[in-house]
């Protein structure tokens, strides 16, 4: 019997394992048995009766384990164990999967005459049994879609009902897969399954959320089987274009920008494929809207953008059929309207719109009227180049520039030509907008695009020479970006545009953006790479005795346009030229050592010539620097540079003597190795130590560089130290706690003051920080401590000693210095609190020694001293807290102090200090409690807020007992008050740090202009309070900083209400007293919300007060009593105004 035979016979419920065997030989590649083969061969009749009893194959083996019984896997999920699958679904599984094998062949093997009814049915059954298969059957499920889509794909009867289900599942999991680019493509041939739902039934409902998502992935606006996907979305139904449409507006936000191109794209086949009333929907609801958009959306708008690439695409599609007849009529009703609207903003959007769709025309028209119409358009282009508002006048240059160079030539030459005289006399010189200007100079690049113009622009480019150099750096930047353009198309020649002269002269004095270009611009021409080193070295010498200022700036951006090898051959053949110089000033011995070229440019320079020979060594020094890391990264290259140089230092030293040479030769010294200078070292130490008292920091800053780059720091602070202690107090009688006098060692020899010059120097800038801080503990706290021993000499002054105001200068400067080395080294060595604790000291000798002075002292050079020496103190110790280097004891021993400081009787002297001092504790506190850390933090903020209610009680003390110095040091405290209630900000509202500020200020400032209305004595001085300048010093200054920061002026407010609700205010002065600050509150406009709460308020509480208004006109009480009730009055008046 043949195999044919026995499959067919195998098709029956008594050889279940019969068919099985010949499924699973099917599958088998290496078996030659093959159902499809075996199909092509069967008679009609043959195939028929497969199929008959391939159908009741399926039904018996359904019939005899039905799918209720089935164990689909979710019975595992809900017992989280495995439960073992039944060998009877196992065989059920096996069959139900050869039924598809075989259906599936059969349906490619399918004929036109075959009958296929019993084959359908099988397709039905497996249709409905295909969501009911157990989770471990997907690849069983994705045969029977694959049966489906077959059946689709061959137009068989019942197409549509399978056909639907292969759609689902393709549409979901396009959308839920990450790269579902093999479903797209399935997805896309099964697309017309759609058109066989009705948009409005239930299976055309359950589709329309997936659908729509399908906008929402990128991979599908990108792919382009999901772009012709997306594209046939639009063709299903009419109100399904407009949720399409407002679906991609709603994500347009979302979507990268580069992708709007691809959403444009989705558009225009979706036009281009539709007609009739689907066609008139794209239109109208979609591209007219988007027109609409463009035209209305803010500038800022995040899909304003996308917007117009969108629209943009439709423009560059101008020349396929349809294009300008739909451009023309759905701009029409809008886009004219537009351009003559009032707002500025809708005018230059509608302008980009309309440049960019230039010509708008219907090319059924006439050639006349087209004609008419396009003459109409370019006399609009000239009227919004003259539109009053820049921004418009912008927008059109862009678009006048890109119609020129599309459009050039097909526009009348004369029409090219006075819109570029427009464009180049009067727009590129409009002295009202810069930003009209630099569009000029921008937008000219995209007429240069087209050669065509060319020959008429180089003869009107000369005439924008000037605006080189315009006052607006971006203009600036813009005109040197268009002579490089014009440079690379080769459309004039660019110095004939602006010439070398005013280039080099912007290049000296110009801003890096500005000069970058302008070495781009000139590169070729000063470093032509092509050509050998020697030209090199005579276009830097020329470029040298043309400009020098303008050569440093040269060669600092060079090494942005070429390699560092370059760079390195050029410096090596400056050397070069040196060395022909000094030759040729008759020095045989260096001539025998380094024998040159003699010839190369020896007519030309000169060793005589200190300009140029300054120039050469300031560009080696420059060059050098620019290539630092590349050369340091090649160590190879680093070492035979560095021999080079070393080689002829020392002669370049002897020969260049002017200080002009020496500074770039100290720099050049400091790029080379300290092995490769010894004999330099010394002569540089020396310099550093025969410099006299008060030489500019220009005088010594190269020297000390130069140690520092050579490790040899530590010789500098060695110096420093032996003339710090050279010059050191030395007491007389012992011991720092004894009265006596201090003399001084060796002050005729040691220079103090320059040592702290140096120190200064060395803290300052980061590398030569970095490189004190390097040296070993020992030898920097040697200095630290000689830098201590002058606070003596402070105590000495203040005790009445005759010592010289310079020498008292020093000891502040070296006390200040103290405190700074201490900051850096607490942050180097934070495990150890060796000198925090130094500070402490220095912070308890100030409050011990110090203090006494400034609260007795009658002596004004005492006082004086005594206050600088606390406001130094008081500053080390905030910067000490700034860079959070303190911790919690440091932090606690300052608020002694601070308390300390506002008990003794001139302290108030040191308030505006004093708050900055609180402030950073606060901030530190406040940052700790936030992140839930110790409860000593309570303490310290309860600490905090009663320091900061005795510097207001003494503000206001001052204020009463002196009150023109009260006023001055209110003046004085103000931007550190601002600062201290900015920390409001970062701490929760109705904390106890808030509730202990505010309440304080609240009382100062009521009970401040409560005493100055008890003070009247008569009804006529009774007034409104309209501005700051109305209320008493105290209240003024409070009130002027918490209205500078809404958040802070709220936080006041609450405290205030809170203040009103707890009745702790009982007399009409205190009352009127709210009313006034309320009254100034109100001029801001922003809080009328609160002030209406705490108007209504007031005036529920003051009206206990009525009966006042029975005394006599003149009597005071009641003149306050009123002018409060009118106040109110004004106040709620607009509150309730503004809330209607």
């Amino acid at each position: 019997m043949s195999k044919r035979k026995q499959f067919l016979d195998s098709v029956h419920h008594e050889h279940i394992v019969d068919f099985l065997n010949f499924i699973r030989l099917h599958k088998d590649g290496a078996d030659p048995f093959d159902i499809a083969e075996v199909l092509s061969e069967l008679q009609k009749s043959q195939r028929q009766d497969l199929w008959e009893q391939l159908l009741k194959l399926l039904q018996h083996t359904l019939t005899a384990h039905p799918p209720e019984r089935w164990i689909t896997g979710a019975e595992e999920d809900a017992a989280d164990m495995e439960v073992e699958v039944s060998e009877d679904q196992t065989q059920t599984m096996a069959v139900i999967e050869g039924v598809t094998i075989v259906s599936t062949v059969s349906v490619d093997v399918l004929q036109e005459n075959d009958t296929y009814a019993s084959l359908l049915d099988c397709a039905l059954v497996l249709n409905c049994l295909e969501s009911a298969l157990p989770l471990s059957q997907t690849p069983l499920q994705q045969a029977i879609h694959w049966l489906f889509e077959c059946w689709w794909r061959r137009g068989l009867k019942g197409k549509e009902e399978l056909g639907w289900t292969a759609f689902l599942v393709c549409l979901e999991n396009t959308v839920t897969l990450e790269k579902p680019v093999n479903e797209l493509r399935r997805l896309c041939t099964l697309r017309e399954v759609l058109l066989s739902v009705d948009f409005g039934s239930e299976k055309g409902q359950q589709v329309i959320d997936p659908l729509l998502q399908c906008f929402f992935r990128v991979s599908h606006i990108k792919q382009e089987e999901g772009k012709r996907f997306l594209a046939f979305l639009f063709s299903w139904n009419e109100n399904f274009i407009r949720m399409i449409h407002e679906t991609i507006k709603n994500q347009l936000q979302f979507f990268p920008k580069t992708l709007s191109v691809h959403v444009a794209e989705i558009y225009f086949r979706a036009w281009r494929k539709a007609s009739g009333p689907f066609l008139e929907e794209i239109e109208s609801t979609c591209i007219q809207d988007l027109m609409q958009h463009a035209l209305l959306l803010h500038r800022n708008s995040p899909v304003h953008g996308k917007v117009r690439q969108i629209l943009t695409y439709f423009h560059k599609q101008k020349f396929r059929e349809g294009v300008d007849e739909v451009l023309h009529r759905l701009y029409k009703p809008i886009l004219w309207k537009a351009l003559k609207a009032t707002n500025a903003e809708v005018r230059a959007n509608a302008t980009l719109l309309f440049t960019e769709a230039f010509p708008i025309h219907d090319p059924s028209m006439s050639s006349e009227m087209v004609d008419q119409a396009v003459q109409k358009q370019l006399d609009l282009l000239f009227a919004l180049l003259d539109d009053p508002q820049p921004l418009v006048r912008s927008s059109a240059v862009l678009g006048v520039c890109s119609v020129l160079a599309r459009c050039w030539e097909v526009i009348p030459s004369t029409v090219i030509t006075d819109l570029l005289e427009k464009l180049i006399l009067q727009l590129a010189n409009d002295t009202s907008s810069p930003d009209v200007r630099c569009s000029v100079f921008m937008c000219m690049s995209i007429i240069l695009d087209n050669s065509l113009s060319h020959p008429l622009m180089e003869k009107l480019l000369p005439a924008l020479k000037s605006s080189l150099h315009d006052t607006s750096e971006k203009v600036r930047v813009a005109f040197v970006s268009m002579l490089l353009k014009i440079k690379g198309v080769r459309a004039a020649k660019f110095w004939k545009v602006c010439s070398l002269e005013h280039l080099l002269a912007r290049l000296e004095l110009d801003s890096p953006p500005v000069c970058k270009r302008i070495v781009d611009l000139l590169f070729n021409s000063f470093f032509p790479v092509n050509q050998s080193e020697t030209v090199w070295c005579e276009r830097c010498v020329t470029l040298i005795q043309t400009n020098p200022g303008a050569a440093r700036k040269f060669y600092r951006y060079a090494y942005l346009y070429t390699a560092p090898a370059n760079i390195v051959k050029l410096m090596l053949v400056i050397r070069k030229c040196l060395n022909v110089c000094i030759q040729n000033a008759g020095d045989d011995e260096f001539a025998s050592s380094n024998k040159e070229n003699s010839t190369m440019l020896e007519d030309v320079l000169s060793v005589k010539d200190t300009a140029s020979m300054a120039c050469l060594l300031e560009i080696l020094v420059i060059l050098w620097k620019s290539v630092q890391k590349s050369l340091q990264a090649n160590q190879e290259a680093f070492k035979y540079t560095t021999s080079k140089f070393a080689s002829v230092l020392p002669q370049y030293l002897k020969v260049f003597q002017e200080e002009r040479c020496k500074a770039p030769l100290i720099l050049l010294a400091s790029l080379l190795p300290a092995s490769a200078v010894t004999a330099l070292r010394s002569k540089v130490m020396s310099h550093l130590r025969n410099l006299k008292a008060g030489s500019a920091v220009t005088a010594f800053s190269q020297s000390v560089e130069c140690l520092c780059s050579w490790g040899q720091i530590s010789h500098i602070v060695e110096l420093i130290e032996n003339w710090l202690t050279e010059a050191a107090p030395v007491r007389g009688q012992g011991d720092e706690n004894t009265t006596g006098k201090v003399h001084f060692d060796g002050l005729e020899d040691s220079k103090p003051d320059l040592g702290l010059d140096y120190l200064d120097y060395l803290l300052l800038h980061p590398k030569t920080r970095d490189c004190l801080l390097m040296l070993p503990l020992d030898q920097i706290r040697q200095l630290h401590d000689a830098l201590n021993k002058w606070k003596l000499l402070l105590f000495s002054s203040l005790s009445g000693g005759e010592d010289k105001v310079a020498v008292t200068e020093t000891a502040l400067r070296a006390f200040i210095f103290h405190g700074r080395l201490s900051i850096h080294l607490q942050h180097k060595y934070p495990e150890e609190r060796e000198f925090l604790k130094s500070l402490e000291h220095s912070v308890s000798w100030v409050e011990k020694r110090i203090f006494p002075f400034l609260a007795s002292s009658s002596n004004e050079q005492q006082l004086s001293l005594s206050k600088r020496t606390v406001e130094t103190c008081l500053t080390v110790c905030k910067n000490v807290l700034r860079v959070s280097v303190g911790d919690d004891d440091f932090r606690d021993h300052l608020l002694q102090h601070v308390a300390s400081v506002l008990q003794s009787e001139k302290g108030y002297m040191c308030i505006p200090l004093l708050l900055a001092l609180l402030t950073e504790v606060a901030q530190g506190c406040l940052s700790h409690k936030a992140e839930g850390q110790d409860e000593q933090l309570s303490l310290t903020v309860r600490i905090l807020t009663n320091i900061f209610q005795k510097v207001v009680e003494i503000m206001a003390h001052r204020l009463r007992k002196d009150k023109e110095e009260g006023q001055e040091l209110c003046c004085s405290s103000e931007e550190a008050l601002h600062d201290f209630l900015l920390l409001a900000k970062i701490t929760t509202e109705r904390s106890e740090f808030i509730a202990g500020v505010f309440s304080s200020l609240c009382a100062a400032v009521i009970i401040d202009i409560s005493r100055t209305l008890q003070k009247i004595s008569h009804v006529e001085e009774v007034m409104t309070s309209e501005t700051f300048n109305d209320l008493p010093p105290l209240s003024n200054t409070i009130l002027k900083v918490i209205l500078r920061s809404p958040a802070v002026t709220r936080f006041f407010m609450s405290e205030m209400s809170s203040s009103i609700d707890s009745e702790a205010l009982d007399s009409i002065t205190q009352w009127a007293a709210v009313t006034h600050i309320l009254t100034i509150i109100k001029q801001s406009d922003t809080f009328n919300v609160e002030l209406k709460a705490i108007a209504v308020s007031i005036r529920r509480q003051i009206q206990s007060h009525y009966n006042i208004t029975a005394e006599n006109s003149e009597n005071i009480q009641r003149a306050i009593y009123e002018s409060a009730v009118r106040m109110l009055n004004d106040i709620l008046t607009p509150c309730q105004q503004s809330n209607g």
